[in-house]
């Protein structure tokens, strides 16, 4: 619990967080405006304490009345990958259809996305759209003092503000069933701990229940901080027949991670889904372009970005998660 003194955040001024922080307002100034100009150190103290006392710079020009801005703010970890490219499509074609402008900004991690959603309060955004994810201590404080609608995407029930997900955990038990189903019994399954929230964090114990219940081991799980890229596919699945030879199929966590996978497979001699059945998650460009094509799990993550808008313009009633569809993709792979 932070000692920064309590002070309305309706009357909060820069000089407020100054004397708090024991700064000039310059100083504070510059961590909002020119954080280059400012020690590391120093500007994130700066920050967590105005994040403490809900403070946020006017950064727009300053002609919105309270309440009058068509501006809606985004704050995504990534667009490296189809999937937060089609979700912030959705953001972006619901926001268009409202009559809304939209403004994303990248945050790769938990301080980052604390300055983003800092920045985007300061011009005064209409509402904020986040990704599940580990999240900076002080931000649901911050966003609950600035009093706007506020929706997190990939989450449930647990959700700051309001979640808009697909049900992550039918998709795994659907897909490890596929599986099952396939003749596979030696399933190779990887956990991503890292950062993901939801995305990840309910994906394993689909698996184990679908695993306990056909009688089979669930115990061939591979526990990794991150898994992005090609190269990871290669060493997961190095891993993986380290630990079982007989190894007959592997549920990655992105298509990314399958196609490498994939190509190692066939680097070694191995046939895919002969040897080994290989499946990916996102439905991502790459899983329809390798050969064999990747079975996938599609998340319609522009729905997703156009419920996300739809929650904070309040056309979906209610107050619980919002659900969205998921599907297979039975493809060559598996």
């Amino acid at each position: 619990m932070s000692d920064t003194p309590s002070i309305s955040p309706k009357s909060l001024t820069m000089q407020d967080v100054a004397d708090a922080a024991g700064v000039s307002p310059m100083t504070v100034s510059n961590c909002f405006r020119y954080p280059e100009r400012v020690r590391e150190k120093t500007r994130m103290a700066v920050m967590k304490i105005a994040a403490d006392l809900g403070y946020v710079p006017n950064l727009s020009a300053g002609t919105l009345a309270a309440g009058s801005s068509r501006v809606i703010g985004a704050v995504l970890p990534s667009m490296r990958n189809s999937s937060f490219y089609n979700y912030n499509s959705g953001l972006r074609q619901a926001a268009a259809a409202r009559g809304l402008e939209l403004i994303t900004m990248i945050a790769e991690t938990p301080e980052e996305e604390l300055s983003a959603v800092q920045t985007l309060l300061g011009l005064r955004v209409a509402g904020v759209a986040l990704v599940a994810g580990p999240h900076e201590p002080g931000l649901s404080q911050l966003l609950a003092l600035a009093g706007v609608p506020v929706v997190e995407s990939w989450a449930g029930e647990d959700a700051i503000g309001r979640g808009v997900c697909y049900d992550v955990g039918a998709a795994s038990r659907a897909l490890t069933r596929h599986l099952i189903a396939q003749g596979r019994r030696r399933i190779g399954f990887v956990e991503v701990t890292g950062g993901g929230g939801q995305r990840y964090a309910m994906r394993l114990p689909a698996f184990r229940q679908e695993m306990f219940a056909a009688g089979l081991s669930d115990s061939l799980v591979l526990t990794v901080r991150a898994a992005d890229g090609f190269a990871s596919g290669a060493t997961i699945l190095d891993s993986f027949l380290a630990l079982e030879p007989n190894l007959d199929a592997i549920l990655c966590p992105t298509d990314v991670v399958a196609a490498g996978a994939l190509f190692e497979c066939q680097r070694r001699g191995l046939a895919v889904p002969g040897d080994i059945a290989v499946a990916g998650w996102g439905d991502y460009d790459i899983g329809r372009q390798v050969s064999p094509m990747l079975t996938t799990v599609r998340p319609f993550s522009d729905e997703i970005g156009k419920g996300a808008i739809e929650v904070l313009t309040g056309d979906h009633e209610g107050s619980g998660a919002v659900a969205t569809p998921f599907a297979l993709q039975l493809r060559e792979s598996a």
